[in-house]
This record gives C-alpha cells, structure tokens and sequence, in this order.
C-alpha cells in the first residue's frame, strides 16, 4: 500500500489539521523525520492494513517502508492527530501483531457451549516483506473442554517467524455453558434441607 507524504518543518500541528493532514514522524535508531500525510487517505489505508502491513511512504524522490507504530486520537472526534511510522530494512525483523481470523461454529457451541475468546492477536518477529495479513484459524471440530494455545498456530505461520507470545496463551476455548452451573446451584440451595438438631430442641424447650 501506498501513502503520499510531506516532509514538514515547522508548520504547526493545529494548521496542519485545519488543512485535513496529520502531522507524524518517521522514526528508527538512524531516521527521525518530521511528516505529514492526508487524514482520509491514512484513515482508509489505515482500517485496511492495520499495524501489521507494511505502507510504503512517497516522498516524492525517497520511498520509505514504514509499519504504524503508535496512532494518537482524538476521542472526541475518533479521528487520529499523530502518527509514529517506524522504518524498516530489508532483512531486518520486525515484531508485530497478527490478526487471528476465527472461521465456523465450534462443534460444542451447538452441543451447548459457550466459545471464550481470549486473544484475537498474535506477535511474532518476522521480514517485513514475509508478514502475513491476518491468520485464519478453523474453530469448528472444537467441542466442549477444547483449547487452541498459542502454540498451536506456529502451522499458519511462515517457517521464518519467530513467536514473541508464550505458546501457552490461550487463543480460545468451547466451554460448559454458565447458565447450566448457576441453574444447578440454584436447584441445590432450594433442596437444602430445615436445619434441625439444637436449635429445634433449644426453641423446644424455651417454649416449656
């Protein structure tokens, strides 16, 4: 994906938002360069590419290979203000977060249970040009008391990527339905019986 881009010098932010940019920086441990780049162009590219896409940046005679690093917003308008592009190299790794696509209905699911997501995202080290766009795990042969762990992705991923998360993570789980339980425990405290013993025979004999 392509993103048109404007050195900046020392044009304020406030001016550079009224004229529908986005100041940002182009960041790693050699560059630090001040930019600025279309708010509707970034936001469409954006919400398509995610933090996990590499975005070439066109400033006109230098293209840079960036990742989003950091988006600053603002919560009023949910629109972003400041964007931080960390540049990349060839044959360099990066790490970055992988969306984790979930496909079909869990087998328990339509036994009865209840699907507990726990992660929708993965971060591995990885070539910039190697990064995948997102994972699709297949969920639907898992029944009730089944897990995916991190650790079982590793199948989905290029050869050459290098989990950062404990394979132990949970991804998700089929779990027994909530409802059931507090159903059961509700049953069992309207069974408990009267409590008798002492207290019957004090009552018993403080009526003597």
């Amino acid at each position: 994906m392509i993103l048109a881009a404007s050195k900046r010098d020392a044009v304020k932010a406030s001016a550079l938002r009224s004229a529908g940019r986005i100041p940002a920086v182009i960041y790693n441990r050699e560059l630090n360069i001040p930019i600025s780049v279309e708010l509707r162009d970034f936001d469409r590219i954006f919400r398509e590419a995610g933090s996990g896409s590499l975005i070439r940046l066109d400033l006109g005679k230098e293209k840079i290979n960036v990742l989003v690093r950091a988006v600053q917003m603002n919560k009023r308008r949910r629109e972003p203000m400041h964007v931080d592009f960390y540049a990349v190299t060839a044959g360099q790794q990066v790490e970055v977060g992988i969306d984790i696509e979930l496909e079909g209905t869990p087998q328990g699911v339509r036994d009865g249970g209840d699907l507990d997501v726990q992660r929708r995202e993965v971060t591995i080290m990885i070539e910039p040009h190697l990064i995948p766009a997102a994972l699709s795990l297949d969920i639907s042969g898992l029944e009730i008391g089944d897990a995916i762990h991190i650790g079982d992705l590793k199948a989905l991923l290029p050869a050459e990527a290098e989990l950062v998360d404990s394979e132990e993570m949970t991804v998700c789980a089929v779990v027994a339905p909530r409802l059931e339980e507090e159903e059961e425990e509700e049953v069992d405290e309207a069974a408990e019986p009267e409590v008798i013993g002492e207290a019957a025979e004090e009552e018993t004999e403080d009526e003597d």
